[in-house]
């Protein structure tokens, strides 16, 4: 082995120290396939090359590893982001009830009144407005809601990432929040179930709550439910209500610049509000405008023509006349059904042909004499003769004063209270014919006086009460006694408390104008007092009665002598005595009255057919310049009787009576001022008058014939108008809101 290793022979180059073998074999530089100095060349490329390579591979590397790991931790981060936005949705909706108890609650019950002729009055409830189907209402309503708050509305499902998305780029570029990504079907939700609280847990329950209103309901239900029940402002909620107070109209009639107003009203309903503030209502309005022309909902023509609309003039708040009927009807609903669980139409009593003909009446006779004669309100009420209320007007303005003269406000009746007295008389067996003797008379310290001073010596009750003679009517009260007259106001239909003294006799006792028609209504049917009523009948939306007005019977209060008796006497009152202005081609009867330094001033008449009160004045009982019930009152009454009975075949007052032949009167005896000498049988067929203690009065304004001014002032014998409460207990009564408005 060892000479086989020896005797190898190894390759050898030139310029090496073993360039040369002993045994002569050699290799040269030319015998290399790559000359040296090429190879080193070669290889020196090479590294600078593959050099190169790995500096771009580093850069490379390093820039997709940036890319990479920004990826990775952003996967990351949408997993525990994903897993945190699932933590807080577990944990706000394990607070919720079982979805399979969800359902949508019932809305808010409406109530709606309408006349006796089935127009609608008003909607009462917290709706304000019935239910409208999306294919009753006006078909620019949901376009225009649509295009202006959820335009993505019939693709989304129930949750919008674009409308999101756009809204948190615009909040976080304006640097505050001005937009919300919130889908109509998420206010809905939020309206349905929710408090308008913003916090993540409501936030995070409604996006629940409309998931599963689009999984329940269809698009154009959500669509319904949510024009029903969202906001309007001024106290609208839903399209109807808003439609009514906006417009005076219903949804079922809106134009198209209509519809736009209303959904522009949905971003800030209380700020957008016509009512309050109509110049950015319409600027709105042309927003929303101008989103349904951008999506194809309008075409130009429509736009401009929408555009060149008036603008919308909304009052402050509810208006016309009719509202007071409304309330007083929502006022007497709990006695009758109890608590209201659904929807329910109210047929009333009222003709609004007629509230709107006493309502124009009063407004135009204070707009041209109210400054004038300082007259800034007026109340009128008018019953049939079955009691039925076919027209009340509560004051100048419901949009202004929502206080109802009508029915709450007690005013002196003055003069007007007067046929109770002589009701009275005529029931302790005086006649119309029977004769006093208008003069000064004395009954305690102090003496009843007619306007200027005027006395007419000997006159029968009946010119008595067409004049409305004072000192007459003090005298029959003195006869009758103040017990009998209050008897007889009451049995009538008065209701308020009345002071049974003499000053009775002048209409110091308070009374409303809805009390005082109604206790003129016996005159006009024959007698008979029926019920004062609003409500005809109460139904369900699907028609079952819930209450019906049968009418009953109604009590005989007054003899049919009497009525024939009185009747005669207060048509003297429109034909020749103080409320002339009020006569027209009907029979017809009332009586004026004024209270003391026209503080009020009232006209109660009537027709076989109406009775009808008005009443003139002012809500802080300041006097009126010289204003009397044969003036405004009676000329109010005569605008509305007129209207009313206009085609009627004419009927006359009920009862006859024929007055006695002149040389056949036999006057009744006065009974003297202080009772020292007992009164003579009264004549055949007459009661003897009751002779009673002497007792002092208030003498009060009364038609323009007895108008002494306030207390201090002397009368005719020099003895001051005693006060309010001389000649006998003072009952107490309920404090009205009026006293606590004037400060009485």
């Amino acid at each position: 082995m060892a000479n086989r290793r020896d005797s190898r022979i190894e390759p050898s180059f030139e310029g090496s120290p073993r360039a040369k073998s002993s045994d002569g074999f050699s290799v040269s530089e030319e015998d290399r396939v790559v000359p040296a100095s090429r190879e080193s060349a070669a290889k020196r490329k090479s590294a600078k090359a593959k050099s190169r390579g790995r500096g771009r591979d580093r850069s490379q590397r390093g820039l997709f590893s940036i890319f990479g790991r920004l990826l990775y931790w952003c996967f990351v981060f949408c997993i525990w982001g994903g897993i945190a936005v699932a933590g807080v949705v577990v944990y706000y909706g394990a607070k919720m009830p079982a979805a399979t108890t969800w359902s949508i609650p019932d809305r808010a019950p409406n109530i709606k009144i309408v006349s006796v002729d089935g127009q609608l009055i008003a909607n009462r409830g917290m709706s304000g407005g019935e239910a409208v189907g999306l294919n009753e209402m006006s078909p620019y309503i949901p376009e225009a809601v649509v295009a202006i708050e959820d335009r993505r509305f019939y693709s989304h499902f129930g949750i919008d990432p674009i409308g999101l998305a756009r809204a948190m780029v615009t909040n976080v570029l304006g640097g505050h929040f001005s937009q919300g990504g919130s889908t109509l079907t998420q206010q809905l939700a939020k309206n349905l179930f929710l408090t308008p609280d913003r916090t993540l847990e409501r936030k995070v329950q409604e996006v629940l709550l409309a998931l599963w209103l689009e999984h329940k309901h269809s698009k154009d239900q959500i669509l319904e439910m949510y024009l029903n029940r969202v906001y309007f402002g001024s106290g609208a909620y839903g399209v109807e209500a808003a439609s009514r107070r906006y417009f005076g109209k219903s949804a079922r009639d809106v134009t198209l610049s209509e519809a736009a107003l209303l959904a522009g009203l949905l971003k800030a309903p209380s700020r957008l509000s016509p009512a309050r503030d109509p110049k950015a209502a319409e600027e709105r309005a042309q927003l929303v405008l101008a989103a349904m022309r951008e999506e194809g909902k309008i075409g130009d023509k429509e736009y401009k023509m929408a555009l060149s609309a008036p603008a919308t003039r909304s009052p402050s708040y509810w208006t016309g006349s009719e509202n007071y009927v409304a309330d007083t009807v929502m006022e007497e609903l709990p006695d009758l059904i109890g608590d209201v669980r659904g929807d329910i139409v109210i047929d009333t009593t009222v003709d609004l042909t007629l509230q709107k003909l006493a309502e124009q009446s009063i407004r135009r006779l204070i707009d041209e004499s109210g400054k004038k004669l300082n007259v800034t309100q007026g109340a009128l009420v008018s019953i049939d003769d079955s009691g039925a209320v076919r027209a009340m007007v509560g004051g100048y303005d419901y949009s202004t004063s929502q206080f109802d003269r009508a029915s709450e406000a007690r005013r002196q009746p003055g003069s007007a209270f007067k046929p109770f007295v002589y009701m009275a008389a005529l029931e302790a067996g005086r006649t119309p014919d029977s004769v006093r003797n208008d003069a000064p008379i004395r009954i305690g310290k102090w003496t009843p006086e007619n306007y200027g001073g005027k006395y007419y010596g000997k006159v029968t009750l009946a010119t008595a009460l067409a004049k409305s003679l004072n000192s007459v009517a003090a005298q029959l009260t003195m006869e009758v006694g103040p017990d009998a007259v209050v008897e007889a106001a009451h049995r009538m239909g008065i209701q308020s408390d009345l002071q049974s003294n003499t000053s009775i006799a002048l209409g110091t006792s308070e009374v409303t104008p809805l009390e005082l028609t109604a206790a003129y209504v016996p005159f006009a049917n024959g007698g008979y007092m029926p019920d004062i009523h609003f409500i005809q009948r109460v139904t369900t939306a699907s028609g079952k009665v819930l209450y019906e007005n049968n009418g009953g019977s109604a009590p005989r209060v007054l003899k049919a002598d009497i009525v024939g008796m009185m009747n005669s006497m207060m048509t003297g009152t429109v034909e020749v005595g103080t409320a002339k202005k009020a006569a027209f081609n009907w029979p017809s009867a009332g009586k004026t009255g004024t209270s003391q330094n026209s503080r009020d001033a009232w006209f109660v008449g009537y027709t076989a057919n109406l009775t009808t009160g008005v009443w003139f004045g002012n809500d802080d009982g300041s006097p009126m310049k010289k204003v009397t019930g044969g003036a405004l009152p009676a000329q109010a009454w005569h605008e509305f009787m007129v209207a009313a009975h206009e085609g009627l075949p004419v009927r006359p007052l009920p009862g006859t009576w024929k007055s006695t032949p002149p040389d056949t009167v036999v006057p009744d005896e006065i009974p003297s001022a202080d009772n020292s000498q007992p009164a003579p049988p009264a004549p055949v067929g007459q009661s003897s008058p009751v002779a009673r203690q002497a007792r002092p009065a208030q003498t009060v304004d009364a038609d323009g014939f007895d108008m002494p001014s306030d207390g201090g002032t002397t009368a005719s014998v020099g003895h001051p108008v005693p006060p309010g409460d001389v000649g006998g207990p003072k009952k107490r009564r309920q404090t009205s809101i009026l006293d606590i408005l004037s400060g009485g």
